[in-house]
């Protein structure tokens, strides 16, 4: 394949859907991830959660997205259910914690959005606040709030100083794991993106940068550093 054109492998949902003549189980994504990934010069894999996903079966790609999503079932940082936390969809958990720990063990550059931060945190350690205000305006209504970027890090390298995101979410982290740095915050004192330090790029972040199709530096970073492994 071209240098040019790295694989993006980006994890799916597993939802009952209707489509032409059929009302079936099936692995969708929002187009958005895949438009950004293609504007970003990168060519999308869509990633089931079904299957084994191994630093094996996954060697053929060049980067990876996380993608947004339903709440991680609290049993997987040792927490009780809260009334607010939604149905567990343990195979898409399992999936995506399989799909990390193989992207780390090979080094390929992640990006988490929103659900797929959380993953990446819950992987590692860390643990989530299962419900929280003022970050989802409404169900299926992205919302809009301003971050701040700590200088220094990859993030403020690709965002700057401030910036507006997309959010549509009622979770976010809440213990940190080992070896994730926070890296922005919102107004609330939200956690609004962490990276990995000495990776050479693990980036997560509480927004949905995939609905922004005119903005795509987050994505074209994630492409740029997954080119040079193509």
């Amino acid at each position: 394949m071209s240098a040019s054109e790295p694989l993006i492998g980006i994890s799916t949902y597993l939802e009952r859907t209707r489509f032409g003549l059929w009302d079936v189980e099936a692995a969708v994504l929002h187009r958005g991830y895949l438009d950004c990934v293609v504007k970003s010069g990168g060519n999308p894999v869509m990633l089931p959660p079904v299957g084994t996903w191994t630093a094996e079966t996954i060697g053929f790609l060049d980067g990876l997205v996380i993608a947004g999503g339903a709440d991680i079932d609290p049993a997987a940082y040792g927490a009780e259910p809260h009334p607010m936390t939604g149905e567990p969809r343990r195979d898409r958990d399992d999936a995506e914690f399989a799909l990390v720990e193989a992207a780390l063990k090979l080094d390929l550059p992640v990006l988490g959005v929103c659900r797929g931060m959380q993953v990446l945190n819950v992987a590692l350690g860390g643990t989530l606040h299962q419900h929280i205000e003022g970050h989802n305006e409404a169900p299926g209504v992205f919302g809009h709030t301003g971050i701040t970027v700590t200088p220094g890090t990859r993030l403020h390298a690709i965002l700057g100083d401030h910036t507006t995101v997309q959010c549509h979410h009622h979770q976010s982290l809440d213990r940190i794991a080992d070896g994730l740095r926070v890296t922005a915050k919102a107004p609330d004192g939200t956690v609004e993106a962490v990276e990995m330090e000495g990776a050479r790029f693990v980036v997560g972040v509480q927004s949905h940068p995939e609905q922004d199709i005119e903005d795509l530096r987050l994505f074209k970073a994630l492409v740029d550093v997954s080119r040079r492994r193509a």
